[in-house]
């Protein structure tokens, strides 16, 4: 008996050497930030990008704009493609986490004209994780950000993109993957500071949205007194499904400068996050 589970013990221990040697093989983990915004040039090379003049095209519809968050779970259950279809199809922005730059997702988003920013955290088995934006319209703008996870090698990244709006304002939108393994803040305030200096320079109205992994009471506190600081508006919900973890909610969107009609949050099976829409009006400049 002893000799049995001595070899049980000797056989896990190896097992598990194997898995960390394999997985250590297909990760890469990004440094730096990078951002991709052209699948026909489907690398990452830059930390910011500038895009095309969008001249007469603006990111809101004659003054509405709709704007959907989703942790898309690496496309990993069913239907994904049919949940991102409603979404894109009821929102001008649509906004991902935990999206992985497959051959599916690079041929849905081609096949639906969409233009793409993403900012990548890491690389495992040749395929690119992190945020991702998909608007009928480039970004003026896009920088990449990323912060490791302080128990794994994983990253997780953001996104702070610029789009032009019919009242001639730029919405600045930042999409965030939050820090998600640590019991502290100190990871964690670390990627939501440096976000707070694109806010700091942004006198326009604002997006902030995103799985922010707020489990905890401190983390969800620390989140609303940031966007306080900043005069952003967390949204209400028509129906509120989003995913709960110890009882507080996990995904989040915030405004600054738009005038707030309608959200919800629709249960799905398409992934371990519920999505949510929100819908507004832009303001007209006095």
């Amino acid at each position: 008996m002893k000799l049995t589970s001595l070899t049980r013990s000797v056989f896990l221990f190896i097992l598990f050497i194997l898995i960390s040697i394999m997985l250590s093989m297909a990760l890469l983990v990004t440094n730096e930030p990078r951002i991709l915004t052209d699948l026909d040039t489907p690398s990452f090379d830059t930390r910011c990008v500038l895009g095309v003049e969008n001249t007469g095209a603006y990111l809101d519809n004659k003054g509405l704009l709709s704007v959907s968050t989703w942790n898309i779970y690496k496309q990993k259950k069913d239907n994904w493609d049919k949940q991102l279809a409603r979404l894109n199809q009821g929102s001008q922005l649509v906004l991902l986490q935990e999206a992985g730059l497959s051959p599916e997702l690079s041929q849905y988003i081609r096949d639906t004209g969409l233009k793409v920013s993403m900012a990548k955290a890491f690389t495992l088995w040749n395929t690119a994780y992190g945020v991702m934006n998909l608007a009928r319209i480039q970004a003026k703008s896009a920088c990449a950000f990323t912060e490791t996870e302080p128990l794994i090698r994983f990253a997780k990244s953001g996104i702070v993109a610029h789009y032009p709006l019919s009242t001639g304002e730029d919405l600045l939108v930042v999409n965030l993957h939050g820090i998600n393994f640590e019991w502290d803040l100190t990871h964690f305030s670390k990627q939501f500071e440096a976000i707070a200096l694109e806010l700091d320079k942004h006198h326009g109205p604002i997006i902030l949205a995103g799985d922010l992994n707020t489990w905890r009471a401190e983390r969800l506190n620390f989140v609303a007194a940031l966007a306080s600081k900043h005069h952003l508006s967390e949204i209400s919900y028509r129906v509120d499904k989003r995913r709960r973890v110890f009882g507080l909610p996990l995904d989040h969107l915030y405004y600054r400068g738009l005038t707030f009609q309608s959200a919800e949050s629709l249960a799905t099976d398409s992934s371990d996050h519920n999505p949510i829409t929100a819908h507004f009006m832009v303001k007209e400049l006095p």
